[in-house]
């Protein structure tokens, strides 16, 4: 039998969520929880639709990190998560070492291009964020700082609801819950 080539993303943002990651990239499977140490999660990636992302910004602070998830998506299918995360324009890559319950692992993360510290997400993208983290067992303290985040309703209402589509919610539940 044989395997096809894959390449190990680490996702911290909302392609913790394993519906939001396979619509982009049918062929993912999750891995491993994971931890980006020398890195704090910033929601200040500007968006196309104007509004804060994740990034995971590189710092001087040997405490901070960032906890996500290991996804494993053939190579084959790169280019079209490339795409959707506008490489090059909106985000660029780099490989990190991440630790794991099992040691380090070797793997490739997005970060931010285009940055404005005012950005603030659309209240959907918090919902996914938050949905991931919860699918994968994240630790209870760092969904609750994901969930303090600020956030606020998105004008384009078809795409609200695409995205709360995805977590089976509609936009009044989850604002209801933020």
């Amino acid at each position: 039998m044989r395997t096809m080539p894959t390449v190990l993303n680490f996702a911290y943002g909302s392609n913790m969520l394993l519906a939001r990651l396979r619509q982009r990239v049918p062929s993912a499977r999750m891995r491993v929880v994971a931890t980006l140490p020398g890195h704090a999660l910033r929601w200040h990636k500007l968006g196309q639709d104007g509004s804060g992302k994740c990034d995971v910004l590189a710092v001087d602070d040997p405490q901070a990190s960032v906890i996500g998830v290991v996804f494993e998506i053939a190579l084959s299918d790169k280019p079209r998560l490339d795409a959707a995360e506008d490489l090059g324009v909106g985000y660029a890559e780099k490989e990190v070492d991440v630790q794991t319950h099992a040691g380090p692992v070797r793997a490739w993360v997005y970060h931010a291009l285009r940055i404005d510290p005012a950005a603030v997400p659309f209240d959907w993208y918090k919902a996914l964020v938050l949905a991931g983290a919860r699918e994968h067992g994240l630790p209870p303290s760092y969904v609750d700082r994901l969930d303090a985040t600020p956030s606020r309703p998105d004008a384009d209402l078809a795409r609200a609801a695409r995205n709360f589509a995805l977590l089976g919610a509609s936009p009044d539940a989850a604002t209801q819950s933020a």
